[in-house]
């Protein structure tokens, strides 16, 4: 059971540069991982994909090939982009901004009723998903 969400840029740290991850975000995720209870949404794959795209980003490695090992991670579970997250995307209680990846993060996170993990100040401020960082 997925207790832990990785947001985007969480899951890129922990792969390829842990020291950025906050000690919280450390302990929540290294507790979690023990039982399989971190989950990557499919979504991370894609803005992933984004920022190498745009230049944002940059690996040693093919972006494909990099995002097949950092699946590969004790303990992370891929999470597929499922009908009601879709729906529970747009209809987000109270007011979120209008990022689309970020929107299907805290539906994903609310869905599974999991910790969402996220240095994104927006996300964290925002009262309606459990956060940690």
């Amino acid at each position: 059971m997925t207790r832990v969400l990785l947001d985007t840029c969480a899951w890129i740290w922990l792969a390829s540069d842990r020291q950025r991850l906050s000690a919280a975000a450390m302990e929540v995720v290294a507790g979690a991982r023990k039982d399989g209870g971190v989950g990557v949404s499919v979504i991370s794959c894609w803005e992933v994909a984004k920022l190498v795209e745009k230049g944002r980003l940059a690996f040693r490695i093919p972006v494909r090939d990099w995002i097949h090992r950092a699946l590969r991670l004790d303990g992370l579970a891929l999470l597929d982009l499922i009908p009601d997250v879709c729906v529970g995307s747009t209809e987000l209680p109270g007011t979120f901004h209008g990022d689309p990846a970020d929107q299907i993060l805290v539906a994903t996170a609310r869905h599974l009723g999991a910790v969402l993990v996220t240095p994104d100040r927006a996300i964290r401020e925002y009262p309606h998903v459990p956060t940690i960082w």
